[in-house]
């Protein structure tokens, strides 16, 4: 996975990044309803930062729903977690035209990793998924402890607002 992680610093900060603006943060319940309420929210939260008549944003936005969708199901499904009262956090950044999404959820990073799905499995495809889809993505350790999944979309938006 060290070719996913090109651009991050020791410390899983980016090495080439614009600086971030925080554009939202949910806690959510692990519990399946949650994956369509995460959806839901995201897509409210980002709507009003989106650049007007941009195709691209409208991929980028799909496409990070979906990769943000199966990184809060694998935390619901595989909580790993110690207590029954821990939460999954999702925060979102815009770093110039990039967007940049984490999940944070209980348990070792070391647990995630990429799996080869059969072909009739029905699960199994969520990290495949975001990395056919991400510009990169890491697994680490959280800054709360437990795992913290990042992927990124680059040229989420133009590089100038008006274009």
């Amino acid at each position: 996975m060290d070719d996913l992680c090109d651009g991050y610093g020791a410390n899983g900060s980016r090495t080439d990044a614009a600086a971030p603006e925080p554009l939202g943060t949910m806690t959510l319940r692990p519990v399946p309803e949650s994956v369509p309420t995460a959806r839901r929210w995201f897509r409210k939260l980002l709507e009003p930062h989106a650049p007007h008549g941009s195709p691209r944003w409208s991929r980028a936005l799909e496409d990070s729903l979906l990769m943000m969708s199966e990184l809060v199901t694998n935390a619901v499904l595989h909580p790993r977690a110690q207590n029954s009262r821990w939460r999954v956090r999702v925060e979102w950044w815009r770093e110039g035209t990039r967007l940049r999404v984490t999940v944070h959820s209980p348990g070792p990073p070391e647990a995630v990793r990429m799996r080869a799905a059969t072909e009739d499995a029905t699960g199994g495809r969520g990290l495949l998924l975001v990395d056919a889809l991400a510009s990169r993505w890491q697994v680490a350790t959280g800054r709360y402890g437990g795992t913290a999944v990042t992927f990124e979309v680059d040229d989420a938006w133009p590089a100038t607002e008006d274009g």
